[in-house]
């Protein structure tokens, strides 16, 4: 039977009852739900026939567009052929070819790449490799960690205790790892408001990093974490200069700089990655969503070839880092992933970012002293748009945003009271148009 027979075509039809959804105020959901069921390059087609603008990339993550024929063609043929094996001790040789084609487009030096399959397994996966690689190198006594405030590097525990997001550490707070220090967040809105591109005031923020050197004294520092731009906290771009402080700090004291490109890799910000946006080369990056088109789930952690080769000792049949997931390059992520990869260099994707982000940048700023706008934020094909909070209802006009421009046919995300955009990168400048003439219509209208 085809999977389509089994799917209700009518809200009446659909007992949503048994699903608890993530991140979402599932009451209102079920009251109000917002389903769709198709998709194709710039459009989701909701349940009720309706044409929905992909303003988002379906979570920072569909790159190329929806139901890309070379992705979809490429998945069908890997599961005809084999739909599983285990990474554990054997493999297939499409995961082999996922990972070269992956680092081909990393900065210089990050030659080795570790499959898992989400950005939170990424993240914890990083984590443990630093505090293996310190231990391998003799300084087993680097195990902290330091993270940001605002950071938010996914849902594992590890990734929540770097994280700097109240609301996703607050329930669980007594639960997370010890030994994690945080940095300041960067959000500088005197002196920054409606920054284009990377802000100019700011890049002593990083110095904080020498004080908890002082603090906690670098032996005992495994890594530092941030995101390049901080993408769900509501896209904090890195002021001018703050990431090449961070590195010199990290590498002055020895500690790994990790960067978590899950929302900036493939092509957001202009290139491959930020880390070569802004010119800054960490010693990991994490990076997931994209790598895919967001297809099937799968995600990396890539590192220096000397973070590989210093677990490459001992024994030669020994097992060199013990971690791992059942489904580490699974056929049908690499799959996908080799077939993305080769979308985003045959059409030129992150070179059509670069191209269009100039036209971006002045459709997003054109919504300044719009009411409630407090702050405009952008860097590559990406954007947040700060909103006054309702005094008592934080979060409210943002959402009221959010479902407004859905019922016009357009998808936006909100992170507090902010709107972040981040649409595919096959967008035209005509649906540029349409989402920022929507959202400044919903503007002069909100309460």
């Amino acid at each position: 039977m085809n999977i389509r027979d089994l799917i209700p075509t009518s809200l009446q039809d659909l007992n949503m009852d048994p699903l608890w959804l993530p991140f979402t105020s599932n009451r209102q959901f079920k009251e109000q739900p917002r389903l769709l069921v198709s998709a194709k390059d710039m459009h989701y087609t909701a349940l009720d026939g309706r044409q929905i603008l992909d303003g988002i990339a379906g979570l920072w993550a569909v790159n190329a567009g929806h139901c890309r024929t070379p992705i979809v063609d490429a998945i069908k043929r890997q599961a005809e052929n084999v739909d599983y094996v285990t990474g554990f001790q054997m493999h297939h040789p499409a995961a082999f070819v996922a990972a070269e084609r992956l680092v081909r487009i990393t900065p210089k030096g990050m030659g080795h790449a570790f499959f898992v399959n989400s950005g939170s397994e990424a993240v914890d996966t990083a984590l443990k490799m630093a505090l293996a690689y310190h231990r391998a190198r003799g300084e087993g006594t680097r195990t902290r960690f330091i993270g940001r405030e605002r950071g938010y590097h996914g849902v594992g525990f590890g990734g929540i205790s770097v994280g700097g997001m109240v609301a996703n550490r607050r329930t669980f707070s007594g639960a997370l790892l010890p030994s994690v220090d945080h940095l300041p967040h960067t959000h500088l809105p005197q002196a920054n408001a409606y920054s284009r591109g990377q802000p100019e005031h700011g890049a002593n923020l990083a110095d904080a990093l020498e004080q908890l050197v002082a603090l906690h004294d670098a032996s005992n520092i495994a890594a530092v974490i941030v995101e390049p731009v901080a993408g769900s906290t509501g896209v904090l771009v890195p002021p001018k200069g703050y990431l090449d402080r961070l590195r010199e700090i990290c590498t002055k004291h020895g500690i790994l700089l990790i960067f978590d490109e899950v929302i900036t890799g493939f092509g957001r910000t202009g290139q491959a990655f930020a880390s070569q946006t802004f010119n800054v080369t960490p010693d990991m990056i994490v990076c997931a969503k994209a790598l895919t088109n967001a297809a099937v789930p799968m995600g990396a952690v890539v590192v220096k070839n000397e973070i590989y080769d210093t677990f490459m000792t001992g024994p030669a049949n020994a097992i060199e880092f013990y971690h791992g997931y059942t489904y580490s390059g699974h056929p049908l992520a690499a799959a996908a992933a080799i077939a993305t990869l080769d979308l985003f260099e045959s059409e030129a994707l992150f070179e059509r970012a670069a191209s269009l982000a100039p036209y971006w940048e002045n459709a997003v700023h054109s919504l300044k002293g719009l009411p409630h706008v407090v702050d405009i934020r952008n860097i590559g094909l990406v954007a947040g748009i700060e909103l006054a909070p309702i005094p008592g209802k934080p979060t409210a006009r943002a959402f009221e945003a959010f479902l407004r421009a859905y019922e016009k046919g357009v998808l936006i995300r909100t992170t507090g009271d902010t709107i972040a955009l981040s649409p595919p990168l096959i967008i035209e400048k005509a649906q540029i148009d349409r989402i920022f003439e929507t959202i400044a219509d919903i503007l002069k209208t909100l309460p």
